[in-house]
């Protein structure tokens, strides 16, 4: 049986991979009741030193194999490097795991069928991989409102991701310097659009719930030039039916502005941005009702009328409406929450599955492609159906 905690019942977690993320997924686990982190494992001693210090309970190893060997884990977390991923997760499943994967599942398009080919015949795992907003609460009560027409018929869509940050870390030793930078390496690297840009990418798919069928890159190095060739800023257009198009822009080089995406449609145009969204109405859009009543806060010369995941009931619960909500948590925990219900009482069909993540691998993996070689590509339906 599994151990509980405050009368409820707790999934044996291992992390595989410690480093940033890893430590976050770790600490996320450590806020959620039904969640024990039970092994950590990590390729470098220091790592789990760190991972000893800050969870004593948990054992620590330099072989995924020996988390894989526990009984008492039900779970593994991946948050190794990507191009790490497959063999991991193949072991993991053929063990009895349920898996929770980080995205790009790969830096291949045939390791990400290959994963995508093994959670589906691991039928009774849960399988979810790292799209972390398909499971944010205010995201999905967006996706309702676009899903319900109220933005109209969609013309053009837009997003950037900007993080002044090299990429490039230190270590003591050249051998784990190449390790730690393996988003540095052109042979490994997904970019800036598989490492950054996925996820912005899988939410206009899923809004808009449409693969896009092109799409032209450019990338180029303009800050850190220290003899790196994988670009540190990027343009990439996607062109989607009907003539819609979305320009994604990425740069290493600048954080301000930050993250954030728009799109516009000729009823409304709708701005995610902070696990938020605001909508802002054309002059000839026709009434929806709700919209005078909602809270409305000025951006420049424009007023956006805030889109509030469950206003309703927050209302009558008492929380104002008109103030950001205080329970609101970052978007990673509503998906491990998520993975963690799916453990104990599933499996049933994860937000982001399998094929959400294949999808969303695919078309990263292809955009990171174009924005290399300068060109453009049109994705080949043929890719998408080989998983299904």
């Amino acid at each position: 049986r599994p151990p509980r905690a405050h009368g409820r019942a707790q999934v044996a977690c291992g992390i595989i991979g410690f480093g940033a993320w890893g430590r976050e997924l770790a600490a996320t686990l450590g806020r959620l009741a039904n969640a024990h982190v039970a092994a950590i494992c990590d390729t470098f001693p220091v790592m789990l030193q760190r991972a000893a210090r800050s969870n004593p309970d948990a054992s620590t190893h330099a072989d995924y194999h020996e988390v894989l060997a526990n009984p008492a884990i039900r779970a593994v977390l991946i948050a190794t490097p990507t191009h790490q991923h497959r063999a991991i997760v193949e072991a993991a499943l053929q063990a009895g795991k349920h898996v929770y994967c980080e995205v790009p599942l790969a830096h291949t398009m045939e390791d990400a069928q290959a994963i995508a080919a093994a959670a589906q015949a691991a039928s009774n795992q849960v399988f979810q991989c790292g799209l972390k907003y398909r499971t944010e609460p205010q995201y999905r009560g967006i996706f309702v409102f676009v899903r319900s027409g109220a933005m109209g018929h969609a013309t053009s869509a837009r997003a950037q991701w900007y993080q002044k940050q090299s990429w490039r870390r230190a270590s003591a030793t050249p051998a784990r310097e190449r390790e730690l930078n393996w988003r540095l390496d052109p042979a490994v690297s997904t970019g800036l659009v598989g490492e950054a840009g996925i996820h912005q990418l899988d939410v206009a798919a899923w809004l808009l719930q449409v693969l896009p069928m092109a799409v032209s890159g450019t990338g180029q190095v303009v800050q850190w030039r220290d003899g790196r060739t994988v670009p540190d800023t990027v343009q990439a257009i996607f062109e989607f039916p009907d003539g819609l198009h979305l320009l994604w822009h990425a740069t290493l080089g600048s954080s301000f502005d930050g993250e954030y995406q728009l799109f516009h449609g000729a009823d409304a145009t709708v701005m995610m941005r902070d696990s938020k969204g605001w909508m802002f109405r054309e002059v000839d859009a026709p009434m929806l009702g709700w919209e005078v009543y909602a809270r409305k806060d000025r951006f420049y010369r424009e007023e956006g009328v805030a889109l509030v995941a469950d206003a309703t009931k927050l209302a009558a619960q008492g929380v104002d409406i008109t103030k950001d909500d205080p329970n609101a948590q970052p978007p990673i925990y509503y998906a491990l929450e998520e993975f963690l219900d799916n453990c104990l009482n599933g499996p049933f069909p994860p937000a982001a599955g399998y094929k959400q993540g294949y999808d969303a691998t695919v078309v990263a993996l292809k955009a990171n492609e174009a924005i290399v070689k300068r060109q453009r590509l049109e994705f080949d339906p043929g890719w998408f159906a080989a998983v299904t």
